[in-house]
């Protein structure tokens, strides 16, 4: 007991330690909205949709006053709820409208949907928006702005997640900090790195990288395609960077558990690759870090106890730079051994998925096991 402690404690005073931070939140972006880019002319946005008539709305009259000459491309996967005709009634300039044609074999659906705009654009720089995102003012001329500015190739935000509900202020900001746990964001975005790290909701590329990459044919059958097209990026040459922004915001709601369980579960086990050991040796560590540090609070020797501090403590810490940036209170940080714990299952039930013959599911599509 006190070994694995002694190990956990160590684990997460190294974590607080190492030069990129992975727990920081120092790599943000946010626009200045009193000086608006006059013209977005450059820039396209390509935005997926598949049934996405309760969130389109909102994205689109955002993308509306973002700037003058913004051009919009939404390719209507196939959607059997109406979002193309609130796509159309929401804006009647800028907009385009690209009827999906069937997935084919080996694609996903979000890839393909994203091919057939591309297909469309003819500006300097594309702009990958998921349906569900809400851009505050300036946020197009800020990512613009960086993009050209710093030399970047792509550059990406991770999205501020709904949390209103409790399952959402529960696990929402612990999903962003494993992200980043497990995607270390100064890391990828090192310039001598081959680290890919990408956030698929918000990305801003330049055309010309993204098809010398190979554009979305090169990944098509990802599932998790941000950080693959981010791979892509920086192995063709070019440089990317992530970042955090209170600006950029889903609104897609994870009211129960079950809705962050579906999440989780398609993804999950993908990050893993498919293996087995990977998913024990992810078992043991999460085990290391998050259960014995408690369970050593609870026993009667002084020196396990001390160590369970520790590591509970830097825990703790580590948690708190994401709680203030998402401006929640910090009674939620003993909370992350039960989060932890909370992911671990859905990682479990990820494989088990998996092992059943589903790779993935989303929006009523499956992506079979090969």
């Amino acid at each position: 007991m006190l070994y694995l402690l002694t190990a956990g404690a160590l684990l997460w005073v190294g974590l607080l330690l190492v030069p990129w931070r992975p727990w920081s939140t120092r790599e943000h972006l946010e626009p200045d909205k009193t000086n608006i880019a006059p013209s977005l002319s450059n820039v396209t946005v390509l935005i997926p949709a598949r049934n996405e008539a309760a969130s389109i709305q909102r994205t689109l009259s955002a993308l509306g006053v973002q700037g003058t000459d913004l051009k919009i491309i939404l390719v209507d996967d196939q959607s059997s709820d109406g979002t193309a005709a609130i796509a159309q009634s929401t804006l009647a300039t800028g907009l385009a409208v690209v009827n999906g044609a069937p997935l084919p074999p080996e694609w996903t659906g979000k890839l393909w949907a994203l091919e057939q705009g591309l297909r469309n654009a003819g500006t300097e720089l594309v702009l990958l928006l998921d349906a569900d995102i809400e851009l505050e003012l300036g946020v197009v001329g800020a990512l613009r702005q960086k993009l050209i500015g710093d030399q970047l190739d792509l550059v990406s935000i991770m999205a501020w997640l709904r949390m209103e509900t409790f399952w959402e202020k529960l696990l929402a900001p612990a999903f962003i900090y494993f992200f980043k746990l497990v995607y270390p964001f100064a890391y990828g975005n090192k310039r001598d790195s081959k680290f890919g790290v990408a956030a698929g909701g918000c990305i801003l590329v330049r055309a010309k990288a993204l098809r010398n990459a190979g554009a979305f044919e090169s990944i098509r059958d990802a599932i998790i395609d941000d950080c693959a097209l981010a791979s892509r990026i920086k192995a063709s040459g070019g440089r990317t960077w992530i970042g955090l922004s209170r600006s950029v915001r889903s609104h897609r709601p994870y009211p129960r558990l079950a809705n962050f369980w579906e999440m989780v579960a398609r993804t999950a086990y993908t990050q893993l690759h498919y293996s087995i050991w990977l998913l024990l040796g992810t078992t043991f560590l999460m085990s290391l870090m998050f259960v014995f540090p408690v369970a050593g609070l609870l026993t009667g020797s002084f020196v396990v106890r001390a160590f369970a501090v520790i590591g509970v403590c830097a825990m703790m810490i580590s948690y708190l730079p994401t709680l203030r940036y998402y401006r929640r209170s910090v009674l939620w940080a003993p909370m992350l051994p039960f989060i932890g714990c909370v992911y671990l299952v859905l990682t479990w039930a990820s494989a088990i998925r998996f092992w059943q013959g589903k790779r993935s599911e989303w929006k009523g599509r499956v992506y079979q096991r090969r």
